[in-house]
Order: structure tokens, then C-alpha cells, then sequence
């Protein structure tokens, strides 16, 4: 049976955005060829971000995803050979935006021996070049490839490429994993993020929980310990929003007061700096963060 759209709360009312620099960065985007994880996953801050602050976040390796997570509105199926160009296009959209802060996501790309690694690397050296003073986030997914192995090889070789954060999202607690997340690992994810510190201990990371598929509070505090058992800094929490009729349905819609409990626990548990809140998504208010965050 296909999920029927559960209707928002009055909290949850995006307002549109008609600002000029919207459809600039959807002009520089649409001229460069390059996909955005704000179109493909249907992200609902995309008026914000584009027209109030000027900034997308890229999505590389195409968009198609080898992965159907049930959360996702990203196609599923084989993607199309690596682009060895788009690092560059990458780069000049940053420098064309002015970006001091720019994230960098990725289709899980499962047919890629090193999932992926070597192309987000090359596109943090890309930026590096051409924006030196730019601070570069990047999402990656766990870097497996085609045996469902994740190669702690891929882990380094992008640490190695010098972001100065590095994100993966654990997207919702261990219980749910396995009917929420596509060809993952709760116990990977933590992996992925402990090899980061592992490979560099001063790097930053961050990772974001999705609410409202059916967690309760203890089992979300349960998360937070595990990540910070994993080293992570930076934790984002946002309100799970079906994208279509075929992702999951809305469990429940955990209100503001809610969200601020959690991210008042949050930070009693160690992180450096936790967003919280009905919108918030892994790169919601990055810079911001990031400025609050990383050791200047």
C-alpha cells in the first residue's frame, strides 16, 4: 500500500523566498551542470538557503543513488560513469557564490571500489585551489563499495584530502535502522566516524538524526551517546518530512519545545554545538555552526 501523505502542523509552514539571489544560485548551479542535494531530496529550506543566504549544497557523482533508503526522494538505480570534470565545475560555483562555507554531499555510489572516496578528495582539492579561505564541509556516505565492505583506505584517502569537517549522518536510531536505511549499518556509521578521528584526531565531525519515524526520547539520547562515545562535535536534529508517496510515513511530529529539550541534552552530553528543530538539516545554517564549532 502506498503511504498517504500525513498532513503538517502549523509550525511546519515553509515560506517562499522571491529574493534575487535565489535564482542566482539556481542559474550558476543549473550553468555549471551540477546537482544539488536541495532539489534532488526536495530539502524544505531551499528558499532560505538559496535566497536568504546565497548558498546550495552540492551533491557529486551524479543523482542517481545505488541505495533506496525509505526516507529519500534521490532515484535509485545504476548511475552514470564519474564526471572527472565536476570538482572543477564545483570550484568555480563556490567562487562565483563568494562561499566562505560550502558542503559537499554524495549519492551513495556502491559500484565505486572506493565508494566515492576519490572523487569528493579531488573536489575538496579543487575548492582548496581555487577558494583557499573558503572552510569546506563534506557528507559523504560510509564509503562502501561493491562487496558491502567499508574500506577504511576510502575513510583516509578523504581525510587525507583536508576538509575541515567531516559529516556522515546516522539518520535515525539502531532499532530503526534496518527498515529506515538501505544497505546500512548503525554499527558502520559509528565506524565511519571514529576512523575520521582515528585518521586525524583534530578534525571536526558532525552527524544528524532524522525524528518522527518512531523513536522515543530515551532511544534518541541513546544516539547521542554513541556518537560521542564515536567522537563526533557537532549534532544536528530536524523533523522527518515525507518527500512522496512512496517514502515513509510520518510517525509523529515532535514539537519546538521538544526539540529544544533534546538539544539542551545535547549539549550536556559533550557536543560542541548542536541545531535543533523542525527544519534542520545536516548543512542547515552550516557556517554558522561551523564558526561556533571549529577551532579558528
Amino acid at each position: 500500500m502506498v503511504p498517504l501523505m500525513v498532513p503538517k502542523p502549523a509550525w511546519l509552514r515553509v515560506r517562499l523566498s522571491s529574493d534575487s539571489r535565489y535564482f542566482q544560485v539556481r542559474d550558476i548551479v543549473r550553468s555549471q551542470k551540477l546537482n544539488t542535494v536541495c532539489e534532488e531530496a526536495r530539502c524544505p529550506n531551499i528558499h532560505e538557503c538559496w535566497g536568504t543566504h546565497g548558498t546550495a549544497t552540492f551533491m557529486i557523482l551524479g543523482n542517481v543513488c545505488t541505495r533506496r533508503c525509505r526516507f529519500c526522494s534521490v532515484p535509485t538505480g545504476l548511475p552514470g560513469s564519474v564526471d572527472r570534470d565536476e570538482p572543477r565545475r564545483v570550484a568555480e560555483s563556490v567562487v562565483r557564490m563568494g562561499l566562505r562555507h560550502v558542503v559537499v554531499t554524495m549519492v551513495a555510489r556502491d559500484d565505486l571500489r572506493d565508494g566515492g572516496a576519490g572523487a569528493m578528495a579531488r573536489t575538496v582539492g579543487a575548492i582548496r585551489a581555487a577558494a583557499p579561505a573558503c572552510r569546506i564541509e563534506v557528507l559523504p556516505s560510509d564509503l562502501t563499495g561493491p562487496d558491502l565492505v567499508a574500506r577504511r583506505s576510502s575513510v583516509e584517502a578523504l581525510v587525507d584530502s583536508g576538509p575541515d569537517i567531516v559529516a556522515h549522518n546516522l539518520e535515525t536510531i539502531r532499532r530503526l535502522t534496518p527498515a529506515v536505511r538501505s544497505h546500512s549499518d548503525y554499527d558502520r556509521s559509528l565506524g565511519f566516524l571514529r576512523a575520521v578521528k582515528e585518521r586525524h584526531p583534530p578534525a571536526v565531525t558532525k552527524s544528524s538524526l532524522m525524528l518522527g519515524l518512531g523513536e522515543e526520547e530515551g532511544e534518541v539520547v541513546e544516539a547521542m551517546h554513541d556518537l560521542r562515545a564515536a567522537g563526533v562535535d557537532i549534532l544536528n536534529l530536524g523533523q522527518y518530512l515525507q518527500p512522496g508517496r512512496t517514502q515513509l510515513r510520518v510517525k509523529r511530529f515532535w514539537r519546538p519545545d521538544e526539540f529544544d529539550r533534546l538539544r539542551r541534552i545535547a549539549l550536556g552530553r559533550g557536543f560542541r554545538s548542536c541545531a535543533a528543530g523542525p527544519f534542520v538539516r545536516s548543512s542547515y545554517h552550516a557556517e554558522e555552526q561551523a564558526a561556533a564549532a571549529c577551532p579558528s
